[in-house]
């Protein structure tokens, strides 16, 4: 019999991706990943979530523990709260050190999930390993999941074709809302259990209480790039992205002025006045840490450049250093540090790290 261990977060969607193995005929065991210790990081007081003096973390382990008991599967357990620290979390706290708008998620994904996860369920005998991500294999392709407001290929853009080769994603063609019915069928204790949010396995915090306890914020100006007025004050560059329009705390202007650029040098806040304002726009960007999962190098395709953002249509030049310069027609809030993310049709190609944005081939003096 194939055996299959699930990546088990103490969530709905891997509890489901379970059941479903398991109807599926395979021999399924859980493994939990415990990749942040909140006593250590001593960040307890910004995480709203802790409740009976148990973290989020532990509280989620109970939970897979729970699940894995009544499906009677086995639960192993291993921390890389270590792995995590080296790997993402150092990632995260570098980018926006450098006024950058990082997605650790992704990060997570590469390094933990399908490196550190897949030798550790390797070494515990597992022919597949299996997430609760929704995505699809394809013939040994990534492609985008049934339930399409709910595809995670966007955060699986950094696997290499190695990571995937024996992966398999049992929520690929559901959608969210029949996961639910089936936790329900079987009385999980997942079942009703809210989708995770913030920070991937540090979860929802006060997210400017919770920096404070690893970069020191600098306040500077807020300028109105049109007119070169200073309007308002910023607590730190870091806590601030691009097309970002509420928390400036700029009274006056009725959440009307946006987040357009950003001076590390002068440490400055740019923004400007309307949804439509062009300062927000770009039509290219340079985009580094290129990452294909794929023998594909299409020239003409689409883009993300944000999970939740539509497919954008791009043209790509591959430059002799390994990044791309990625054109596309006039689009909104391209940001240094976010992903782009590249698919042909349904299938995820890959993508790469936006390094600079650019409009007219000229980089945007404004922007980092």
């Amino acid at each position: 019999m194939t055996k299959v261990i699930v990546g088990m977060s103490g969530g709905v969607d891997s509890s489901v991706a379970a059941i479903l193995l398991k109807e599926q005929g395979y021999e399924v065991e859980g493994l939990f990943m415990r990749n942040w210790d909140a006593a250590i990081n001593n960040d307890i007081l910004g995480n709203p979530t802790l409740s009976n003096n148990i973290c989020p973390q532990e509280e989620d382990y109970n939970d897979a523990i729970k699940v894995c008991e009544k499906l009677n599967i086995p639960l192993h357990r291993i921390d890389f709260v270590k792995e995590y620290w080296d790997n993402v979390f150092t990632y995260f706290l570098d980018e926006l050190e450098k006024g950058r708008t990082p997605n650790p998620d992704i990060m997570c994904n590469k390094y933990i999930k399908f490196d550190y996860f897949i030798k550790e369920a390797k070494r515990l005998g597992a022919d597949l390993i299996a997430t609760g991500h929704y995505a699809k294999m394809v013939n040994g392709d990534l492609c985008r999941s049934k339930d399409q407001n709910k595809d995670q290929t966007y955060f699986l853009s950094q696997l290499s074709r190695e990571q995937l080769k024996d992966v398999i994603f049992p929520l690929g063609d559901i959608e969210k809302s029949e996961v639910r019915e089936i936790a329900k069928k079987y009385d999980l204790i997942t079942a009703s259990k809210k989708d995770s949010t913030g920070i991937c396995f540090i979860g929802e915090r006060n997210f400017r209480e919770f920096l404070k306890n690893y970069l020191p914020s600098k306040s500077g100006d807020i300028v109105d790039i049109d007119t070169n007025k200073v309007i308002g004050k910023h607590i730190g560059l870091m806590y601030y992205t691009i097309g970002q329009r509420r928390g400036l705390d700029i009274g006056g202007y009725e959440n009307r002025m946006f987040v357009v650029g950003k001076s590390l040098e002068k440490n400055i806040l740019y923004v400007a006045l309307g949804e439509d304002n062009e300062y927000l726009f770009s039509d290219s960007c340079i985009v580094e840490m290129v990452n294909f999962n794929t023998d594909k190098r299409p020239t003409k395709c689409t883009a993300k450049f944000r999970y939740r953002s539509n497919d954008v249509p791009i043209t790509i030049e591959y430059l002799d250093d390994g990044n791309l310069l990625v054109r596309y027609d006039k689009v909104k809030s391209v940001t240094p540090g976010q992903a782009c993310v590249i698919y042909d049709g349904e299938q995820c190609l890959g993508g790469g790290i936006i390094k600079e944005v650019r409009k007219n081939d000229e980089k945007l003096w404004y922007l980092l």
